[in-house]
């Protein structure tokens, strides 16, 4: 089983910049993908970007591509997800997810594991 704990969320201007943090623990061998999720209210999850473990190859939303960036520090088994220029459309619940699968996916049910999600919210 692995374990995800996201952090970083906040309140934040629109135009202004947040990094979110994903620690992976437990069956970290398992996972050879990550995932970021939002989903605000009354909304469905929406994929916002994905990077792999083994070589570090990313894949975004139209959304947020230019403006968003994932990263992955492999020694400290963390997934990062730096967000700038953040609109008021941006603010959600962020959602890190594992996948086993070795292949970059917007679909949330490829995900085998999930965090508990961190709130960012964006004042206009």
């Amino acid at each position: 089983q692995v374990q995800l704990v996201e952090s970083g969320g906040g309140l934040v201007q629109a135009g202004g910049s947040l990094r979110l943090s994903c620690v992976v623990s437990g069956r970290t061998f398992s996972s050879a993908a990550m995932g970021w999720f939002r989903q605000a209210p009354r909304k469905e999850r929406e994929f916002v970007a994905s990077i792999s473990w083994a070589t570090g190859y990313t894949y975004y939303a139209d959304s947020v591509k230019g403006r968003f960036t994932i990263s992955r520090d492999n020694a400290k088994n963390t997934v990062y997800l730096q967000m700038s220029g953040l609109r008021p459309d941006d603010a959600a619940v962020y959602y890190c997810a594992a996948t086993v699968r070795n292949v970059l996916t917007a679909s949330p049910q490829l995900y085998n594991d999930w965090g508990q999600g961190t709130q960012v919210a964006v004042s206009s």
